[in-house]
């Protein structure tokens, strides 16, 4: 089944200013076909012997559809696995160790002006994945910037087309913590309202593993070894890109304060800030972030 899922987007990943100033700087059921056939016994070289021919009906019963996810539900996926557009893997308990949990079960419109549309439509997949992103907040709790400044991210998945065929129309919406860029972080327990709670957001935070823009920085959640960390988004005004120039100055003085207010001397502390490229904003990414030292 084709249309995977876009790649679990982390903003601001090309683009990064940072500043060292001293002294006031600055995210089953597969179903079986009915056979037919017929059973016919080989006739017998002897004229006295009998043939009989017995022929089953076709089974015209409609299919079962097989049955939805079910809400609350976890899973062990590979990254891989939770970008696809469809999920093979069983559920596995929560108290154990897994890379996924599902947050909301919903159902596709596939109807429209009278007609049936395929469940890799793109009229179907966009539902799905505007869904599931505006919901995961319901699941994880906290603010939206505190959503922006964290590793977690909503995946979602439709049934196979085989599984459509059968009636099935469910989709389901997962929460993932990245570890890192391609790497999903293992969960024990819940997810639900983590971002609610100074621990949660310690560990599923947005952090760096070396000052952004250089080349030994990797985005991490805050639970991995790191040394610096995501302190603020700074949203950009308009509809319009303002382009890079005006993109970058918009966050100079926000980021200054904020690393400001974190820091052990407000007279002497670093700070960072990545902008959002035209491409990420026009994917819906209108803010930048602010970043600081741990």
């Amino acid at each position: 089944m084709g249309g995977r899922q876009p790649p679990i987007r982390l903003l601001g990943q090309d683009r990064t200013m940072t500043r060292r100033p001293v002294a006031l700087a600055l995210l089953l059921v597969v179903l079986t076909g009915c056979s037919t056939g017929s059973d016919q016994p080989s006739s017998s070289s002897t004229p006295s012997a009998t043939t009989q021919t017995t022929t089953s009906q076709p089974d015209t019963r409609t299919p079962k559809p097989p049955p939805a996810p079910g809400v609350d539900s976890c899973y062990r996926l590979s990254y891989a696995q939770a970008v696809a557009p469809t999920a093979r893997t069983e559920a596995v308990p929560c108290r154990r160790g897994h890379t996924a949990e599902t947050f909301h079960v919903g159902r596709l419109d596939r109807v429209l002006d009278g007609r049936l549309l395929a469940v890799d439509s793109h009229r179907l997949q966009e539902q799905v994945a505007t869904t599931c992103p505006k919901l995961l907040g319901e699941r994880v709790g906290g603010t939206e910037e505190q959503r922006l400044l964290s590793m977690l991210r909503s995946v979602w998945f439709t049934p196979t087309l085989k599984q459509s065929d059968a009636g099935a129309d469910w989709f389901r919406c997962d929460a993932v913590a990245l570890a890192r860029s391609t790497e999903l972080l293992e969960l024990t327990g819940s997810l639900s309202g983590v971002l609610g709670t100074e621990e949660g957001r310690d560990r599923f935070g947005m952090c760096g593993t070396a000052e952004p823009g250089t080349a030994g920085f990797v985005r991490v959640a805050c639970a991995q070894s790191h040394t610096w960390r995501a302190l603020r988004t700074v949203t950009l005004p308009g509809s319009d890109y303002p382009g890079e120039s005006a993109a970058k100055r918009a966050g100079e003085e926000p980021c200054k304060a904020a690393a400001r207010t974190n820091a052990p001397d407000p007279l002497d502390f670093q700070w960072g800030y990545e902008w959002p490229t035209a491409a990420q904003w026009a994917a819906g990414q209108a803010y930048g972030i602010c970043w600081a030292p741990a």
